[in-house]
């Protein structure tokens, strides 16, 4: 069983998604091709126009969902539908330009009728155009129709999805999960530094890429609720506050109380998938989404070798995730690369680094 909104995988008896309470949808006995395409903003396009491959029979505007078969813009055409959602529709094509496959996210007609929405996308597109990193996805085009339909470019990428590998393995070895969070963590320091939060880092939003040679790299994508934090009072009033916006199951206790936000908040979510990715769980309990956050709010997180004793971590890889997933911001890294630094110390085991992991967690 699947999920349609995360596309979390659950065993037969399942029927409700723990993440969204999503009723699940039974997965093909096959399952499709696992691609993913993701944000690649760039500034807007003009005269974009949908141009039907062969003569239509009716004047009228395709359909959104029934893309397939078309020019976009007389440069992009498109080829298949490979996935939807309750505010857009996603489309494999080939921009006849660059001969390159690319993806084509196009926005629901009720989403594209919103013009806050509109608004939020244009800013999303001017913040994520200043993403280009290795380990981000940011967008290529952003275009709108003459009919109204508007649309983004992106660069159509293959590979899993950290939920998916997490889900499908059990949990990841430490000797793999340490250059995923490294991975994370450097494209977390882009946007960082160019003062944007991420504000919706989860599993579903990192995807884990082979290269040619076979390494894999994790690439951030979706950074659809990234925050600008110079932005003014007009985006504040588009973004609304975390409890609003994000995803509550990794959500930092700040951002639960719709308190500032700064970048020790995506810090305190990579550590909640750095634990999950090792155990398989979150370590917090609770029967419900809401007592999950309340559990944030109110107790500390279970401590990795309580959840996972048979694993046999070092002690020192747990006293990292602790000082991660601290309630108070203060008391975590202070950057998501210190973070990734101190797990890779703790994970080597290497007593002569133990200086510079004792800097790190403050002892």
């Amino acid at each position: 069983m699947r999920c349609p909104r995360c596309g979390t995988l659950y065993p037969g008896e399942a029927r409700f998604c723990k993440r969204d309470g999503v009723q699940l949808v039974k997965e093909p006995t096959t399952p499709p091709n696992r691609s993913a395409e993701w944000p690649q903003y760039g500034p807007p396009s003009s005269g974009a126009r949908a141009v039907p491959t062969t003569p239509q029979p009716s004047s009228r505007p395709p359909s959104h969902a029934t893309m397939a078969g078309l020019v976009l813009d007389e440069r992009y055409r498109i080829e298949r539908k490979v996935g939807e959602g309750g505010m857009s529709f996603v489309y494999l094509a080939q921009d006849l330009e660059t001969n390159e496959r690319v993806a084509i996210k196009i926005l629901s007609p009720a989403l594209s009728a919103d013009r806050n929405s509109l608004a939020r996308l244009r800013r999303e597109a001017a913040l994520a155009g200043r993403l280009a990193h290795p380990n981000v996805c940011h967008i290529i085009r952003l275009g709108e129709t003459d009919t109204g339909m508007v649309y983004v470019v992106m660069p159509f990428v293959e590979g899993e999805l950290l939920c998916d590998r997490t889900h499908r393995m059990g949990h990841i070895p430490l000797a793999e999960v340490v250059p995923f969070v490294r991975d994370i963590a450097a494209g977390l320091q882009v946007a960082h530094q160019l003062r944007i939060i991420h504000r919706d880092l989860k599993p579903e939003n990192v995807m884990l890429c082979r290269e040619p040679g076979g390494a894999e790299r994790a690439v951030v994508m979706d950074f659809g609720l990234a925050k600008d934090r110079r932005a003014g009072a007009e985006a504040e009033k588009l973004t609304a506050t975390g409890i609003v916006l994000g995803t509550p199951e990794f959500m930092s206790p700040e951002q639960l109380r719709g308190k500032p936000l700064d970048p020790r908040t995506d810090v305190y979510s990579l550590a909640l998938m750095t634990f999950e990715m090792l155990t398989g769980k979150l370590p917090f309990e609770g029967r419900s989404q809401q007592e999950l956050m309340l559990a944030r709010l109110r107790s500390d997180p279970i401590p990795l070798r309580k959840m996972r004793p048979e694993l046999d971590y070092p002690a020192d890889v747990e006293r990292v995730l602790l000082k991660g997933m601290a309630r108070d911001l203060n008391d975590r890294f202070a950057t998501a690369p210190d973070f990734a630094e101190a797990l890779a110390r703790a994970a080597s085991g290497d007593n002569t680094e133990l200086g510079f992991l004792d800097r790190l967690l403050g002892r």
